[in-house]
């Protein structure tokens, strides 16, 4: 049997061998905060951040001297593999992915997350329409955080904080890890062809050959004053708020 190579981004799956070459770094899209709303809310004392494994990642914070916005967008799964200590992604292990978000601002805030996931070419400019998202398998924690099913797709999953997250404080994890399905490895291809000699050679080709998984997190905020109005004009969803400011989307 002759083997394809495969050359970059995703390491040959042959008999025995169940891994990625590497991990592709992909980046947190941290956008900014409802900028449609800001009109009615103090915008200089509205921030949010991004927090990967314990670290700031990528942040918009209102900036009182210079009248502007600080900000920095940021990669995530850049250090996985050093992380877990592999040279290579193993297909069907669980890797630390832990995203949660901090108000970096002054003001008490309700803040949502974005998180997409799918199958990119080789340098990530185009995305692969032809390949299995949830191959890319992320476990999200539901600690805290409610999932708007109505804005669900194969490779998009919508996240509220459902309490009012203040100012300086970090929300609990909204992920803790992310896998590749070890299903991936069946996704193989075969020709045969024969010889002059008689023999038969068969070429295997990989389905997800020179591709490589994108997981991104964006990442926004609203006031809590009037916060109902304020989260339908915004995020145009129709929420509950309790008296304890606990949120619950209708």
């Amino acid at each position: 049997m002759k083997k394809k190579k495969l050359p970059v981004l995703l390491a040959a799956i042959g008999i025995g061998m169940l891994v990625f070459a590497t991990a592709g770094s992909t980046r947190a899209t941290l956008t900014y905060l409802s900028d449609n709303y800001l009109a009615q809310i103090d915008v200089k004392s509205i921030g949010v951040t991004l927090i990967e494994n314990g670290s700031d990642v990528s942040w918009r914070d209102y900036q009182h001297k210079d009248d502007a916005w600080n900000e920095a967008t940021g990669v995530l799964l850049s250090d996985m593999l050093e992380n877990a200590g592999d040279k290579e992604v193993v297909l069907g292990k669980k890797y630390d992915e832990q995203l949660a978000v901090k108000n970096s601002g002054t003001i008490d805030q309700y803040v949502r997350v974005t998180v997409n996931h799918y199958w990119a070419d080789e340098d990530g400019s185009k995305k692969r329409t032809d390949l299995d998202p949830s191959m890319i398998q992320i476990h999200f924690t539901n600690d805290g955080w409610v999932e708007d099913g109505a804005a669900a797709s194969t490779e998009r999953n919508v996240l509220y904080y459902t309490s009012v997250l203040s100012s300086g404080q970090t929300s609990p994890l909204f992920v803790d890890s992310i896998s590749i399905n070890s299903d991936l490895a069946k996704l193989v291809s075969q020709t045969s062809t024969t010889n002059d000699d008689g023999t038969t050679t068969i070429e295997s080709t990989f389905l997800y050959d020179d591709a490589q998984f994108v997981l991104e997190a964006t990442v926004d905020a609203v006031q809590t004053h009037n916060a109902k109005e304020a989260i339908k004009s915004a995020w145009g969803v129709d929420v509950n708020v309790s008296d304890d400011g606990s949120l619950s989307i209708n």
